[in-house]
């Protein structure tokens, strides 16, 4: 996708300009599920259909239309805010922690905090180009709950449900926070809490003189305030502004506010001074003036919210049926809305109104559906039980706070609330969620002073001192790595961009070996032993070698070995390979995707073809599939490499098994070792 264009047709009728008090969410019909495999074929395809509905409204007369024709709103120098995000269609580095990341802040001191589930934080510094690790502290013995930064970006807190000890007050202790000095990446405090925390945030302004921590309780709707350097005796205790736990916090410093939500959906405002109350330099009155009964009105949770950095709009993504809404602070109505549900996603993929660039198969489609199902699910019974664990994201604001950037199934959108079009979308190609999001757009500070004879030459090396590197930092769901997008794109060899800063598991490791481990010819014969008996393939190498030796290289590497049909769907096929065992994992030999290799005369012609899974052109990895009828429909899309030759008794044993409603066996069906001649 060109930088410059934006696709207005991937919001289309989902996203809309929202008045704020009759403002009632789109009820979206309900449609069938698609299944998550390589499409059957369609009932009565190619027959013709003469209904007037296929076709839609008609455009009005050109009279009637220049009557009701709206001017379009512009945004001025978009395409300069666009030259300050990142571009490139796919993450350029991923960098590791032991456990599954998941929270990254970026502060503006131009340093970078990550943690993961098993209480490790971590602080990175941002060069130039790219960033690098400075510190690593083991700071919770329990799952990180939450990071907050400061707005001068001096200051950070994590907070968890470390146990043990008594408080200063002499309370069981029940939970912690570790407060940092982001400069010299130290560990100055540390506040024993008698109850379980939730989310914490700053609430001081620039250059304030203290640095004032708010915290919310797990178990009530109380909000305590400290002192970040103190001894960990609260301030003040907030009582009455809430009625259920507070799980979502954010300080507006332009307007000394603080925008708390509970988990029922009501939205406060208040200043974090005596008597914390809402503060007399917003435009309204009155809760009904605004829009922020909404998720009250809708009974939906919200899970995330970010401020935008002009503290003029925030944004929030609520659950069930995830979406994304945006507000103006000053009044707290409703902007823009955008149905990023199940149903809204399943009806564009039918009409064939993805935004432009995504282009999905039904399997990679059908994967990704139900990880998003599992996905959301757990996001939100996370935030009604208080979990720590996974959301479904958080979106980011641009500098200007024109642009919201957040993450969807279909990969992150870049969405311009000007205009009310998607300008870009990031790792639409990639194999992961993408959840938490950061960004990082400032120059780098750079020590030494820049003279008039270097503004004004024209070294390359003296120019590039001065461009920016803007960065999007990115968790993603159930992987123990964070990952950068950049303006710049990764190598061809783009197994080099997944760094191992740390030990690597086992898979990583079997991925990571050379291919040149691999000895021998590639092999014209296979026998796949299950736990149902063996399967006989013959392989293809002359007319799929690329293919068949990534087969052949991961099966010698035992890759496959103990790996489950994760997906079984009879009078169709039975999908295996990933080592995850979900559809969302496996990697090629060489540690990145290849090209597909589509011959002419392999056809999915007849039962027993063995192809290769993807999510769209040139994303083959690990997964293939063994077809059980014939499967046209899949010809030109997927690559066959091989073909069964015995065992079709074990086949059709596997292919009748009982499965759930994500077309998962409920025994498990394994690959015991994979034989090569």
């Amino acid at each position: 996708m060109a930088d410059s264009g934006e696709d207005s047709s991937s919001l289309g009728k989902r996203a809309r300009e929202i008045d704020a008090v009759d403002f009632q969410a789109h009820q979206n019909g309900s449609t069938n599920e698609q299944e998550a495999g390589p499409p059957p074929p369609a009932d009565g395809e190619g027959v013709d259909d003469d209904s007037d509905d296929d076709f839609g409204p008609m455009p009005m007369p050109a009279e009637e239309s220049a009557v009701q024709a709206k001017k379009r709103k512009t945004l001025p120098h978009a395409q300069l805010y666009l030259d300050h995000l990142p571009s490139a269609d796919r993450y350029y580095k991923s960098f590791m922690h032991r456990d599954t990341v998941n929270n990254v802040a970026v502060t503006k001191t131009n340093f970078l905090l990550t943690t993961s589930l098993d209480g490790h934080l971590k602080f990175w510094k941002k060069q130039a180009s790219g960033i690098e690790f400075v510190k690593h502290y083991r700071t919770h013995l329990s799952p990180i709950v939450g990071v907050a930064v400061d707005e001068d970006g001096k200051n950070a807190a994590s907070i968890g449900e470390d146990v043990g000890g008594k408080t200063v007050e002499g309370l069981e202790v029940k939970g912690s926070v570790k407060v940092f000095e982001v400069e010299n990446f130290d560990m100055i405090n540390i506040v024993k809490l008698p109850y379980a925390p939730r989310v914490c945030a700053w609430v001081h302004g620039r250059g304030d003189g203290r640095v004032l921590l708010a915290v919310s309780d797990f178990a009530s709707p109380l909000i305590r305030i400290y002192d970040g350097r103190g001894d960990g005796t609260p301030l003040h205790t907030i009582e009455g502004l809430h009625r259920s736990s507070v799980h979502l916090m954010e300080y507006n410093p332009h307007y000394h506010t603080v925008i708390s939500i509970d988990i029922s959906g009501m939205i406060e405002y208040w200043t974090p001074e005596e008597p914390f109350e809402k503060p007399e330099n917003v435009e309204w009155e009155s809760k009904a003036q605004t829009g922020l009964y909404e998720f009250k009105k809708t009974k939906s949770t919200p899970i995330s919210l970010t401020l935008s950095p002009t503290g003029t709009s925030f944004a929030i993504l609520s659950l069930p049926n995830l979406r994304l809404t945006t507000f103006t602070f000053l009044t707290g109505r409703l902007h823009r809305a955008y149905d990023e549900s199940l149903t809204a996603t399943q009806e564009m993929q039918q009409a064939g109104t993805l935004p432009s660039g995504v282009n999905l198969d039904s399997m990679e489609f059908g994967r990704r559906l139900a990880m998003e199902r599992e996905l959301e699910r757990m996001a939100l019974e996370n935030v009604l039980e208080g979990r720590p664990g996974v959301g479904v994201g958080k979106p980011v604001w641009d500098e200007g706070g024109n642009f919201v950037v957040y993450p969807t199934l279909l990969g992150i959108k870049v969405v311009n609330t000007v205009t009310n079009k998607v300008a870009r979308m990031l790792g639409k190609d990639e194999t992961v969620r993408f959840l938490d999001l950061s960004l990082f757009q400032g120059l780098p500070i750079k020590k030494g002073i820049k003279t008039i004879a270097m503004a004004t030459s024209d070294n390359p090396l003296l120019a590039d001192k001065d461009e920016r590197d803007p960065t999007l930092f990115c968790t993603a769901y159930k992987r123990p790595r964070f990952y950068l997008f950049t303006r710049e794109h990764p190598d061809e060899k783009a197994h080099d961009r997944d760094v191992f800063n740390e030990k690597p598991t086992r898979d990583e490791m079997t991925i990571a070996a050379p291919s040149a481990a691999v000895q021998g010819p590639l092999g014209r014969k296979a026998v796949i032993h299950t736990t149902k008996g063996d399967i006989a393939i013959d392989l293809f190498p002359d007319q799929t070698p690329k293919t068949v030796e990534n087969f052949v290289g991961l099966s010698r590497k035992h890759y496959y070995d103990e790996v489950i049909f994760h997906r079984v769907i009879p009078k169709f096929m039975l999908q295996t390979g990933d080592p995850l065992g979900d559809g969302t994992g496996g990697e090629s030999l060489w540690g990145s995707n290849f090209e597909d290799e589509i011959h002419p005369s392999l056809k999915h012609d007849r039962p027993y073809t063995i192809s290769m899974a993807n999510a769209g052109p040139k994303t083959n990895g690990s997964q293939f599939f063994i077809t059980t009828v014939p499967a046209p429909w899949l010809d030109g899309k997927h690559t066959v490499f091989g073909r069964a030759t015995s065992g079709f008794d074990v086949i059709h044993e596997i292919e009748n098994v009982r499965t759930d409603k994500g077309d998962k066996p409920y025994d498990e069906i394994r690959i015991v070792s994979v034989d090569v001649e």
